[in-house]
């Protein structure tokens, strides 16, 4: 009994903080979403954008078998 009533500590906690009002890990996030819109900012002062290749529509991989396998006929029945 005293395992189970263990293991369901966290869960107990978590529902009772959740009730009263406070969100466990709010202020984290908070702070974790101003750190990434900081970094996007836009950086086009500092860099010049750079032409990009042109992407290659070749298959490759698993695509390329999928399709290997797609443009085969079926086996013909003995």
């Amino acid at each position: 009994m005293f395992e189970i009533g263990l293991a369901l500590a966290p869960l107990l906690l978590l529902v009772v903080s959740l009730l009263l009002g406070h969100y466990p890990g709010c202020e984290a996030i908070v702070r974790l979403a101003e750190r990434i819109a900081k970094r996007s900012l836009p950086r086009s002062a500092k860099r010049q954008a750079r032409p990009q290749a042109p992407r290659s529509h070749a298959a490759s991989g698993g695509l390329l078998i999928a399709f290997g396998i797609a443009q085969r006929p079926p086996p013909l029945a003995p």
